[in-house]
């Protein structure tokens, strides 16, 4: 247990050999770790939980360092398995089941739902409902769809503490608790790859509650979410990063992923790299079958422009460009533009079949989709440099 203000305490599980989220679809290079919290006032309240797996291991740490018989109420901010899996367990061990637990209305119709048990004295709170537990009072901020329904972030007034829940963390495990004590570039490396990942679909609202939290003008001086980093040097940063990222992000450069059989595809992405950079246009250049997707999709959210291309197989797409368009569609870019390109053998469905699931995407298209007819020629490859011209011209307008 770390004291990480006055009368708080961090406590939770940091799991350094995690390297897959949400079954297998997140990639954790680093880690992460499940941060539960204590506040010891006149009231002893325990923020959270953490992942099933980790329960027993949770319990008897929580027992150790604060005594379960001294809990006088829990505080769920948002109901996933990762931060409340472990509270059924947690109720079975405590001296009554009858413990106030505090949660938005969505949050209580999940636990109902999740540990179908009727013995849980459920405190449905909304935004701006205060609880004094001594020195400090604790307001609620509904944190609806980021990035479920019943998420909340709880402030802690007079402590200047806010725990938000999976807002503003990070899978990552690093030297320390504290973001002014362990590496920035991995920080952030992870902190917009749990955005871009996560909360991309859910920007427009991001953005909305960041305004409504600022115009609260709380006193905020330390950041602690439910993974990775508490961020406890100029607090704010993290607040005005997701404010930009809610709008629209790009860096300005184009990314171009590609798949293939037999490197004609593979030479095409090359020569369309070639036009783009003819014209000052930086670009990242991805093969998608040997590349970790969900650093694809980070890579597609700090980009402008994204093309994609494979050669035709069963009239369709490649299957590893295949699953990394519908992860597009689910994503909700928007301001992004984007073209498909492919090479084939007799049929060359795959750069139209590309080019109409980003435009169903939200992408906008400004060039028709570019297919070559097995190895690309001389005036083939013309061609793909004449497409990467065109597109860093379509972005620079």
């Amino acid at each position: 247990m770390v004291e990480i203000r006055e009368n708080i305490y961090w406590l939770g599980m940091k799991d350094w050999g995690l390297r897959h989220f949400h079954g297998h679809e997140l990639s954790t290079h680093r880690g992460s770790s499940y941060n539960t919290y204590i506040i010891k006032d006149q009231k002893t309240v325990l923020v959270d939980t953490v992942w099933d797996p980790y329960k027993e291991d949770f319990v008897r740490i929580l027992d150790r360092d604060v005594g379960l018989e001294s809990i006088d109420m829990i505080i769920i901010n948002h109901t996933e398995p990762d931060h409340a899996g472990s509270l059924g367990y947690l109720l079975d061990k405590l001296p009554s089941a009858d413990i106030p637990i505090y949660c938005t209305k969505n949050g209580a119709d999940i636990i109902r739902n999740y540990f179908r048990r009727d013995d849980i004295n459920l405190q449905i709170v909304k935004t701006g409902d205060t609880i004094n537990i001594g020195k400090y009072d604790l307001v609620f901020v509904e944190m609806q769809m980021i990035h479920w329904p019943d998420s909340m972030l709880t402030y802690v007034k007079g402590a200047g503490t806010v725990f938000s829940n999976d807002a503003f963390g990070q899978h990552y495990v690093g030297l320390s608790l504290f973001n002014d004590e362990v590496d920035n570039c991995e920080l952030y490396q992870d902190a917009i790859k749990y955005y871009a990942n996560i909360l991309t679909p859910f920007s427009s609202l991001i953005k909305k509650k960041i305004e409504q939290i600022r115009a609260l003008e709380l006193d905020i001086e330390m950041i602690a979410p439910s993974h990775g980093i508490i961020w406890r040097r100029d607090p704010m940063q993290i607040i005005d990063k997701y404010y930009e990222w809610s709008q629209d992000y790009n860096e300005g450069h184009a990314v171009i992923i590609y798949d293939t059989m037999y490197d004609a595809t593979r030479t095409m992405a090359e020569s369309i790299a070639a036009g783009l950079e003819s014209q000052g246009m930086a670009y990242k250049l991805f093969n998608v079958s040997i590349t970790d997707q969900s650093d694809l999709i980070t890579e597609i959210f700090k980009a402008k422009g994204v093309i994609i291309g494979s050669c035709t197989v069963n009239n369709s797409v490649l299957r590893f460009t295949s699953g990394l368009l519908e992860e597009i569609k689910g994503h909700k870019f928007k301001g992004k533009l984007g073209a498909g390109f492919g090479s084939y053998g007799w049929s060359g469905e795959a750069p139209k079949v590309i080019s109409a699931s980003l435009e169903k995407s939200g992408l906008k298209i400004p060039l028709e989709p570019l297919g070559v007819k097995f190895r690309p020629g001389d005036s083939d490859i013309e061609r793909c440099i004449q497409f990467g011209e065109s597109f860093a011209a379509a972005v620079k307008e």
